[in-house]
């Protein structure tokens, strides 16, 4: 779905309170306070944060509220918070102290009419729906979790379909295989998926290059591009990325 400007949005990795950074989930390194790296991406342009609390462990939901109110306090671009999320009470909870959307994954595969819930409960503008999907087949993508270990069996573009269907308000695509990579996002699943529902689609995956995120845009036909570690290490400066982009003719918030 084209919406008019596309977003450029920083993905915080928050583990035990501080912002970490991999690749494929592994050998994590600090990348520092998450209410600093926060309050940076709001001053430099960003449009949204998304926080993912990969711990999400009971002590990490915790954490992950009392950061969310934190940053509440300093940032005043939209926050979208993802990891462990099970229970309306938890969405409750972050919405609560600040955040704007929440994205769930595993909570959603498992019992399918937790979309539903929440987009009734809260309104289809705060539920995001995360999908790992990994290609198993030319033209077709399954979807993964645990990291990327367990395969679901689930096709992708069928669970996408399904997450709008039952009322997803947007959709967190990450691709398996690029993420990490920094080689690319995979475009050919996202303009897929944007082909079978109406609402925005997010890639994210294997951000690279200014390149990357234009042809998030072109090829992909995304309406938000996800990245981490391009924005953390200041490979890539998000205004300098959206004049870029616009010099491009992709409509961006300057």
């Amino acid at each position: 779905m084209d919406y008019f400007a596309k977003r450029i949005i920083p993905c915080l990795d928050v583990d035990n309170g501080r912002v970490v950074k991999g690749v494929n989930f592994v050998g994590l390194r600090d990348a520092g306070d998450p209410v600093e790296v926060a309050y940076r991406y709001n001053e430099e342009g960003a449009d949204e944060i998304t926080f993912l609390d990969i711990g999400a462990t009971h002590e990490g939901r915790d954490t992950i509220v009392d950061v969310v109110k934190q940053v509440a306090k300093e940032v005043f671009i939209p926050l979208t918070v993802g990891g462990g999320i099970r229970e309306l009470s938890d969405i409750y909870n972050l919405l609560n102290v600040g955040c704007d959307k929440v994205s769930i994954n595993s909570a959603a595969i498992k019992r399918p009419d937790f979309i539903g819930e929440g987009a009734k409960r809260f309104g289809s503008q705060c539920i995001v729906v995360a999908i790992d999907a990994k290609q198993v087949a030319p033209n077709k993508w399954n979807i993964f979790t645990h990291g990327g270990r367990n395969d679901t069996g689930i096709d992708a573009l069928m669970w996408a379909k399904e997450a709008y269907d039952r009322g997803a308000g947007e959709l967190l695509v990450t691709s398996m295989d690029a993420d990490g990579t920094k080689a690319g996002f995979d475009n050919s699943l996202n303009k897929k998926i944007g082909e079978l529902v109406n609402i925005p689609v997010i890639a994210s995956g294997g951000a690279g290059t200014m390149k990357h995120m234009e042809e998030a845009f072109t090829l992909g036909n995304a309406d938000a591009a996800l990245a981490a570690s391009i924005f953390h290490f200041k490979e890539i400066d998000i205004m300098e990325l959206k004049s870029y982009l616009r010099g491009k003719n992709i409509p961006v918030r300057l």
